[in-house]
């Protein structure tokens, strides 16, 4: 049930708002991931097991390890009843990136999907062509109506608060390696996110952080915890790398406004210690608490290691969201392969 037609009286939902499920792309490609491939299932089912607790998880995988998927979520005490298993087939676990991207109407609630083009971060680990096909397999499990569009769009590129703002980077975004080897117009692009997503500003801060095989997706950077409240990234070491990107983001943030028109509330976190790589595609990887997985009643927050560093960030997500279980875990085998809780997981709102 694809149309061509843009939708109408649609938006973005938050993530913080009531969700249905996450959806997951299961460890199944050994090629993407070769050193790390057994530890990626074990903690896939760390991960499905906390979210089956809260909500639906649903995930795609190909038939043979499904048997496997329910036995890793049963051993970690998850709740199977909880759990939906598609046969649909991926190249790599970033279901953020190339999951749907659902949309709301405004009027009825019903839910529908957007579908972009996805090219693996502009390119960069190929194949993708399994990874580009979920949003439309997702539609059809879900008898949802799906919007096409042909521009190349990740879920990790946007955040957004729910009421109408977006905010992205133009490293991503603009990328001549999302645009067919040319400099995005900006113009263009930000007509085809409002057509698509029903947004009306849209916030650009430049790039994101050190290490971001994504070009640097905001959602390592800045989050939405209300729609009138973000969480913002520092990095107080003034030789750090991110120290000058992420202070531009801080004091870019001043500049925008709530709903209502006053002033966002910044919360400020202090990124952790920077986690260095010998011998690796990364030489420093993308560690970053900002990489939370917001769900019903519960955030999953990435832990990286360093004490000091992730006790504090606890003690802030926690006054961030509450009424929400913070449940802390290691993300160390994640983001050696790029990425944390958010970028393996998309929410499916109410």
């Amino acid at each position: 049930m694809s149309k061509a037609a843009y939708p109408q009286n649609y938006r973005l939902p938050a993530e913080f708002e009531p969700q249905e499920a996450i959806w997951l792309s299961w460890p199944s490609n050994k090629e993407s991931c070769p050193k790390t491939y057994h530890k990626l299932q074990d903690k896939f089912g760390e991960i499905a097991s906390v979210i089956s607790r809260y909500e639906r998880v649903r995930i795609n995988a190909p038939m043979l390890s499904h048997m496997n998927i329910r036995l890793s979520i049963a051993d970690n005490e998850g709740d199977l009843s909880q759990v939906d298993i598609y046969e649909n087939n991926t190249n790599d676990v970033w279901c953020r990136d190339h999951g749907p991207i659902f949309i709301k109407h405004n009027e009825t609630g019903k839910v529908a999907i957007t579908d972009w083009e996805f090219n693996a971060w502009g390119g960069k680990f190929p194949p993708w062509d399994l990874d580009n096909a979920i949003p439309e397999k997702a539609a059809a499990a879900l008898k949802m109506e799906r919007f096409k569009s042909k521009m190349i769009l990740e879920g990790g590129a946007i955040e957004t608060n729910g009421k109408g703002t977006l905010l992205t980077t133009e490293a991503v975004l603009l990328n001549p390696n999302r645009h067919g080897g040319k400099p995005g117009n900006k113009a263009e692009v930000e007509k085809e996110l409002k057509a698509m997503l029903g947004v009306k500003d849209i916030v650009w801060f430049k790039k994101g952080i050190e290490g971001d095989d994504t070009d640097g997706h905001i959602d390592d950077v800045v989050r939405f915890i209300r729609d009138d409240a973000v969480i913002c990234m520092v990095e107080p070491r003034e030789n750090d790398p991110n120290h000058k990107v992420l202070k531009d983001i801080r004091e870019r943030l001043d500049d925008v406004k709530a709903p209502d028109g006053g002033k966002l509330e910044i919360i400020e976190i202090e990124m952790p210690q920077a986690i260095e790589m010998k011998d690796w595609r990364l030489s420093r990887l993308p560690a970053s608490y900002a990489n939370f997985l917001i769900m019903n009643n519960a955030v999953l927050l990435p832990l990286f290691g360093h004490k000091k560093k992730d006790a504090m960030a606890e003690d802030k997500i926690s006054e961030c969201f509450p009424g929400r279980e913070v449940i802390s875990m290691m993300a160390k085998d994640l983001v050696t392969e790029g990425g944390a809780f958010h970028c393996i997981g998309m929410h499916q709102p109410k």
